[in-house]
C-alpha cells in the first residue's frame, strides 16, 4: 500500500500537478530522498519503487540450523514450558538468544503453542501495593501435585512481600497451621517482624464460626492458634473476601506451578524432605528474576529481639488440668507429671501446654517450665484440620527439665 501511495504521488509529481516539495511533505520524506525514489522511477517504472529487500531474507532472520534445533527441543523436553520461560532456558543452557515473538511465531509453527491460553477476566479495580518492603506479607497455600506422579500431592505453603515480591516457602504433607509458623518464622528471624499478614478466610487463620449466646454475653472472643501467634508480634491480620484481592500470591502460584514443577522433575525429588531442599535452592533463582524496586527505600520489618527464645513466641499453647493422679492428656496421648521443685504435686492444677514446630511438647505452670516431652515415633504436629487423627495412642519418650537430684538416677 506504501508503495502504490508512492506511484500516485510521483504521477502528479511527473505530470506537473504537484510539486516536489509538496509530494516529499506528503509522503513524509526529504526532497533529497524523494529525488533518489522519482530517478528510480523515471529509469526501472514502477518496478523502482519496489524495495530492494523485498524477497530477500533479513540478515539477522534466525538460522534454519537453530530453528531445527528449537523445535526439536519442543518436540523432546520442552513441550509444556511457557515461550518466556522456554526463552530463559534457550539462552541460559543453550545460548540462543532469540525474541518473544520469534519464539513465539516458531512454536505456533511447529505446532506447540503456549501450554496455557489467557482467560478473560471481569473487570477489577487495582489495589496498589504497599510502598515499603515488610509493610505487607500475603499468605496462602497451593496443595498441588509438586511431585507429579513420584508421589502423593504436597502442600506448598508460601509468604510473598507484597511490596517487592520477595518469596519465601516450605512444602509441607498437608496444609496446617504448623506450615504458616515454620515460614513465618524464618522471615522473622531473618529479616524481621513485618507489619501486616494478608489472607483468606480460612478458620487455620482466624476461627470464623459463631459465638453461642453465653460466650457473646460473657464477652469472649474466638481466635485461632495462630491468630494468637500473630497477636504476640504485634502483627495485624487482614483477611481477604476473594482470591482476586490477594491476587499477588495467586499468581505466583501460577508461576510455581510452572517452573517450581520443572525444577523438582529436574532434580528427580521423590520425597518431602527432597522437594524442600530443591525449594531451598530454587527460591533464591527465583526471586533473583522476579523481585522488583520497593516504591520508597527501606524497610517496615521490625528486627527479631535477641533476648526473646522463638520457642516463646512459635509454639501453640494448650491449656489442660491435671488429673489426681498428675496426668494431662493431650491427642489421645496421656502425659505424666514428675514431681518437681516447685510443687510435689500437681493435681488439679491448670497448666499451660506449649506445642512446638519440632514436635516437643513442654508443660508450664505459673510460667516456669515442669516438664518435657519428645516425641519418639515420629507423631505429628496436629494443628488444624487436615491432620489424621492417630487411630491408637502413640508413646513418647519422657525428657523431664527439672528433675530433683535425688531423682536424677532414676
Amino acid at each position: 500500500m506504501e508503495e502504490i501511495r508512492r506511484l500516485k504521488v510521483l504521477t502528479l509529481v511527473e505530470n506537473g500537478n504537484m510539486t516536489r516539495a509538496e509530494a516529499a511533505k506528503k509522503l513524509n520524506l526529504s526532497e533529497r530522498q524523494l529525488y533518489r525514489i522519482q530517478k528510480s522511477y523515471r529509469e526501472k517504472g514502477e518496478q523502482g519503487l519496489v524495495h530492494g529487500n523485498r524477497g530477500k531474507p533479513s540478515h539477522r532472520r534466525i538460522s534454519e540450523e537453530v530453528r531445527a534445533k528449537i523445535k526439536t527441543l519442543l518436540e523432546d523436553q520442552y513441550s509444556d514450558y511457557n515461550t518466556l520461560h522456554f526463552q530463559e532456558i534457550l539462552a541460559e543452557a543453550y545460548g540462543i538468544e532469540i525474541s518473544y515473538t520469534t519464539l513465539q511465531r516458531i512454536r505456533r509453527k511447529a505446532e506447540h503453542p503456549t501450554p496455557k491460553a489467557k482467560k478473560s477476566q471481569k473487570h477489577r479495580k487495582r489495589r496498589p501495593p504497599r510502598p515499603i518492603y515488610g509493610m505487607m506479607l500475603q499468605a496462602d497455600a497451593s496443595i498441588h501435585p509438586w511431585l507429579e506422579d513420584r508421589a502423593p500431592k504436597l502442600a506448598l505453603v508460601a509468604l510473598i512481600d507484597d511490596a517487592t515480591n520477595k518469596v519465601w516457602g516450605t512444602f509441607r504433607a498437608y496444609e496446617d497451621a504448623a506450615g504458616y509458623v515454620e515460614v513465618l518464622q524464618a522471615v522473622c528471624l531473618t529479616e524481621g517482624i513485618p507489619m501486616e499478614l494478608y489472607t483468606d478466610r480460612r478458620n487455620v487463620f482466624q476461627d470464623q464460626r459463631e459465638l453461642s449466646i453465653e460466650d457473646q454475653l460473657a464477652g469472649l472472643e474466638r481466635t485461632s492458634h495462630f491468630k494468637a501467634i500473630l497477636d504476640n508480634l504485634g502483627i495485624k491480620l487482614i483477611q481477604a473476601n476473594s482470591p482476586q484481592a490477594k491476587g499477588r500470591v495467586e499468581r505466583l502460584f501460577e508461576t510455581l506451578q510452572d517452573r517450581l514443577v520443572k525444577a523438582l522433575r529436574e532434580a528427580n525429588a521423590q520425597t518431602l524432605e527432597e522437594a524442600n531442599q530443591v525449594l531451598q535452592d530454587y527460591l533464591p533463582k527465583h526471586n533473583k528474576r522476579f523481585i522488583k524496586k520497593a516504591a520508597q527505600e527501606g524497610s517496615a520489618l521490625v528486627p527479631w529481639p535477641p533476648e526473646i527464645a522463638p520457642d516463646e513466641l512459635f509454639c501453640f499453647r494448650h491449656t489442660r488440668k491435671v488429673r489426681n493422679d498428675n496426668t494431662i492428656s493431650f491427642d489421645n496421648v496421656v502425659l505424666q507429671i514428675p514431681p518437681g521443685i516447685y510443687r510435689e504435686h500437681y493435681a488439679k492444677a491448670t497448666v499451660e501446654l506449649r506445642q512446638h514446630l519440632d514436635c516437643a511438647l513442654t508443660v508450664y505452670y505459673h510460667g516456669n517450665q515442669i516438664a518435657r516431652f519428645e516425641q519418639a515415633n515420629g507423631f505429628p504436629l496436629r494443628i488444624g484440620t487436615f491432620v489424621p487423627v492417630p487411630e491408637k495412642p502413640i508413646e513418647l519418650d519422657f525428657i523431664p527439665d527439672l528433675m530433683p537430684a535425688e531423682m536424677s538416677g532414676k
